[in-house]
């Protein structure tokens, strides 16, 4: 049984879906930008402004961005299918699917669970990886210290991480069955949770090397591994795991199965229309485990990419203006650039009077198919929130993940970003600081702010997108000539 686009005029358009969904989510709060999405010809070229529209639509009140968020979900599951043979249903339909019997196919809904026991004593003293350091305590303090200083991350994010050294057993997960979705993601808490004793049930691919990796990761740390696993004798590596695509009945039903307080943690991926699959399966699958339990035994994780279409706080604005004024280097280029490229290079940020400002830091190479898949997540946090569910929700920085760094332009804007006040983080630190930002939220309940934008920008690691002088697409062509000696 798979996850798949509606089938019209004898295909599966993924722009007509994203069109459509997008529509969707904007008719009830403004009817013009849902017109105006409709009538795209061009989504691939076309879909920035209707995505940027999404955020903008919603700013007037938390009921407007929720309700652009409560339609764009109903839109996705109603539109979604699922496939089994010649046969189609809509993806809302997937609680019936999962108490309904198998029928022998495939997707048997057999997995057994198995256990691997870790090894060692539980180390939960907060410590980050970073330049081939380790740091801890005051090291560490003063380390983010200077990435607030530097506009790096949000204020916000140097008082979690005070709180979380400040009090003991901020970090103990033991209350907590952590359900990893995507357990091999370069960006997920796998290993740090396990470094901390916690329970995890990890799910990802069925595919013996990275479940080999997944596994000596679980051997060696002091936590307990749960994995999904198809019956037999073979090793467990070439038992292991699920797809959640094409497999989404058995993985829900697993999931539903584990017993105690969950946190579904989504950290999928893929590479272009399977993105909004996944994204949409994993989606699916919390649905049906939330509601058949209560809502304080159920908590949602997600990272947020910092490339995508954010309001932020005045604050921010006004700190990206003090740095578009004192970047002498760069006035004497600044105009004869923009000149030449008639404008488009080295603009503003924003608006000096924005309040709050909208960052859009999109790269355009991801395509629409990437922002749909991280809007479903974004929708998906604002919504679980408003119903009384604690919801971790952060933005990562950017981070040299094997997925970013195998394209050649990306790698070089990586590469030259430092020149424009932009720090790309190694995998290491960004997994760590993002997991111990988790066990903050989970300590804390992360209640809300008020309004869906204020939660999204609080303790975001945006590595500097959101105060730089710049408008990051503006200066990303001269970042990849400036990164393409270095990049690796």
């Amino acid at each position: 049984m798979s996850v798949d686009f509606p089938l019209a005029d004898g295909r599966r358009s993924t722009s007509a879906f994203g069109r459509a969904v997008v529509a969707d989510a904007l008719r009830s709060v403004d009817p013009v930008g849902a017109a105006a999405a409709a009538r795209e010809t061009n989504w691939r070229q076309g879909y920035l402004e209707h995505f940027r529209r999404l955020v903008e639509a919603g700013l007037s009140s938390p009921h407007a961005a929720l309700t652009i968020a409560t339609d764009g979900l109903t839109s996705i599951h109603d539109r979604l299918v699922l496939t089994e043979g010649e046969h189609e249903r809509p993806l809302a339909e997937l609680p019936d699917v999962v108490v309904a019997p198998s029928g022998g196919s495939e997707d048997s809904g057999v997995l057994a669970t198995e256990v691997v026991e870790g090894s060692g004593e539980a180390d939960t003293a907060l410590t980050v990886p970073y330049r081939g350091s380790r740091l801890a305590g005051d090291d560490l303090r003063r380390q983010v210290d200077r990435w607030v200083e530097s506009g790096i991350v949000e204020p916000t994010l140097r008082e979690a991480v005070e709180a979380l050294l400040h009090e003991p057993g901020s970090l103990d997960p033991s209350q907590w069955t952590f359900v990893v979705l995507g357990a091999g993601s370069e960006m997920g808490p796998l290993r740090s949770l396990l470094r901390w004793g916690a329970t995890v049930a990890a799910l990802d691919l069925p595919r013996p090397d990275l479940w080999k990796r997944v596994l000596a990761d679980a051997q060696a740390l002091p936590g307990r591994l749960l994995v999904p696993a198809r019956p037999g004798t073979e090793p467990l590596a070439d038992r292991a795991g699920v797809d959640l695509v094409t497999d989404l009945r058995a993985a829900t039903r697993w999931v539903a199965s584990l017993p105690g307080r969950l946190v579904i943690g989504n950290y999928v991926y893929a590479d272009g229309a399977t993105n909004v699959r996944v994204s949409a399966a994993v989606d699916a699958l919390t649905r049906v485990v939330r509601a058949g339990r209560p809502v304080e035994d159920v908590a949602l994780a997600f990272l947020a990419t910092p490339t995508d279409v954010f309001a932020v706080p005045r604050e921010a604005v006004e700190a990206s203006a003090r740095s578009y004024a004192d970047r002498r280097t760069s006035k004497l280029l600044r105009v004869p650039l923009r000149t030449l490229s008639g404008g488009r290079l080295l603009q503003r940020n924003y608006r000096p009077d924005e309040d709050p400002g909208i960052n859009d830091s999109v790269v355009l190479q991801q395509g629409p198919n990437y922002l749909l898949a991280k809007r479903l997540q974004r929708w998906r946090a604002a919504t679980a929130r408003a119903e009384g569910t604690t919801v971790s929700f952060k933005v990562a920085p950017p981070t040299r993940t094997r997925s970013v760094v195998k394209n050649r332009a990306l790698a070089a804007a990586y590469a030259g970003a430092h020149r424009f006040g932009i720090e790309v983080f190694e995998p290491g630190t960004s997994n760590t600081l993002m997991a111990a930002l988790l066990m903050h939220d989970l300590h804390t309940g992360a209640p809300t702010l008020g309004h869906p934008w204020q939660d999204e920008a609080c303790a975001a690691a945006h590595g500097g997108l959101w105060r730089a002088a710049y408008d990051p697409r503006s200066a990303l062509g001269l970042a990849v000539i400036l990164g393409l000696g270095s990049a690796r």
